[in-house]
């Protein structure tokens, strides 16, 4: 373990301004993503084009910052978290702003989908990891705070957006959550860092390096000068069947590169062997494609169902609390009890994690056969409730794979997560344009969130006593290395 790792983690002191800066940063960063239900039934009217086309805004916005995460993680080992933090609040406060100015479809998917969502993958993994380092034994109260403001901000901002869109229209809106966003720089001014970043220290490793050789070329030879003169000579007779300068430089760089090449073979080799050894688990394969099956559809609802009650005339004009902030609050709900559950010893967090499944695959079976708004704000508390289950996924992923193992098991879980939430909307979108129905899109989002669970729960069943005394390892292992626990938060 490196110097900068073993420094006391305070738990406390400074430490709580951390936290509320990284839930405020949170907050500002993830409110229009968590609520972007509400923009999409405007994004609908003003360009005209197709549902399936439009839920790509939504749906690259949450699963780009997934996908991303070991590069995000990565800027912040290396560069540290608070010059993340001001260019992640630049990146979604620049993407908000210009989707204000969005001429079609195609130009959302860039600025909103794909800048504000690497913006929100910087933001949660610079906030995470800061948090990582200040808390060691309250960490887990911590980061319950923290990531809950990813939550409440989807609650405000719901409601907040239909007000702005009332009173200043879709680009007025845009607008003032961009600059609402840019607080975000101020919340980075709060993150005093407690370990120096990789590149801070390399850069300094360096510098000392070069002082070291400028030091010996300054020191006087005292060799003796019998010696001295004989080795002048032999230079003198090597330099004539020496190469040119050139030649010898090119060689040594084409030497590197070979050099550097063959590591990098070997460790991607490496890392794909033991993926593959990973994915030969039944239960953590299980887990992957549950993840993939839930993702596929539970996102479905955070970007259709106020268009739905739109358009089935169950509601008219625009709510005063809006679903999304019902399914926002309600997460912010599930995240703290399902934490709290998974606490108590007898409780088994996979058969938790599969329970969260069916419940909303069948919450997802119930929206089309519900004809009136107060059951689809039920329906939207309950799947709100049960999307805080992402709580579970660290600790359940410890119990099959490990906790040497977690950082890597934990990235390829959520590549499987983004990949599916970029997938889900659209598909769903285009079943409408299809159907010219949302029946069939929450039937089929239901029904595929409803395998992933049973599938899981089947996997789980059959070898769970072999997985519990093959994973029974640690879970103080890597208690003071955050850069694990960062990336896996």
């Amino acid at each position: 373990m490196s110097a900068r790792n073993t420094k006391q983690a305070p738990d406390g002191g400074w430490g709580w301004a951390i936290v509320v800066a990284s839930f405020m940063g949170q907050l500002l960063a993830y409110g229009s993503p968590q609520s972007v239900g509400v923009l999409y039934p405007e994004w609908l009217n003003t360009f005209q084009d197709g549902k399936g086309m439009t839920a790509w805004v939504g749906s690259l916005v949450s699963g780009v910052g997934l996908i991303a995460s070991p590069i995000c993680s990565a800027c912040v080992v290396n560069f540290g978290a608070r010059p993340v933090t001001i260019f992640s609040g630049v990146m979604v406060s620049g993407g908000l702003m210009l989707s204000a100015f969005a001429p079609n479809v195609q130009f959302l998917i860039f600025s909103y989908g794909i800048v504000v969502g690497l913006g929100c993958g910087l933001v949660y993994a610079a906030t995470v990891t800061i948090t990582c380092q200040y808390f060691d034994k309250r960490r887990g109260l911590a980061l319950g705070i923290v990531t809950t403001g990813t939550s409440i901000g989807g609650f405000l901002y719901a409601t907040a957006q239909n007000e702005f869109i009332a009173l200043f229209g879709l680009d007025g809106c845009l607008l003032l959550i961009g600059c609402f966003a840019l607080n975000i720089i101020a919340c980075a001014g709060l993150m005093r860092p407690l370990h120096l970043p990789a590149y801070y220290l390399k850069q300094r490793a360096a510098l000392a390096e070069k002082a070291e050789e400028k030091v010996l070329e300054k020191t006087p030879d005292m060799e003796d000068p019998i010696k001295k003169n004989q080795s002048v000579n032999v230079l003198i007779t090597a330099e004539t069947k020496e190469p040119p300068p050139y030649e010898k430089k090119s060689l040594l760089s084409y030497v590197a590169l070979v050099r550097l090449m063959k590591k990098k073979q070997k460790e991607y080799t490496e890392y794909l062997n033991s993926t593959r050894e990973l994915l030969q688990n039944r239960v953590f394969l299980a887990m992957c494609v549950s993840l993939f099956a839930y993702c596929l559809g539970a996102y479905t609802p955070l970007l259709f169902l106020e268009d739905l009650a739109q358009s089935e005339g169950l509601i008219n004009g625009i709510s005063t609390i809006p679903l999304v902030s019902i399914m926002s609050i309600a997460a912010g709900v599930g995240k703290l009890l399902l934490g709290i559950m998974i606490d108590i010893r007898w409780m088994n967090s996979i058969f938790l994690y599969a329970f969260t499944l069916l419940g909303s695959g069948v919450a997802l079976l119930i929206i089309p056969v519900t004809k009136n708004y107060a059951g689809l704000q039920v329906i939207s508390a309950v799947l709100g409730f049960f999307s805080g289950n992402w709580s579970v996924i660290p600790y359940m992923t410890t119990k099959v794979v490990g906790m040497d193992r977690l950082t890597e098991a934990y990235g390829i879980l959520m590549f499987f997560g983004g990949f599916s939430i970029m997938l889900g909307p659209p598909v769903a979108g285009w079943i409408y344009d299809w159907m010219h129905s949302y029946d069939l899109a929450f039937y089929f989002s239901g029904s595929f969130v409803l395998l992933g669970g049973a599938g899981l729960f089947l996997s789980a069943l059959s070898c769970w006593n072999k997985n519990q005394e093959e994973t029974n390892t640690p879970e103080t292992e890597y208690t003071n290395d955050y850069e694990k626990v960062a990336t896996v938060a």
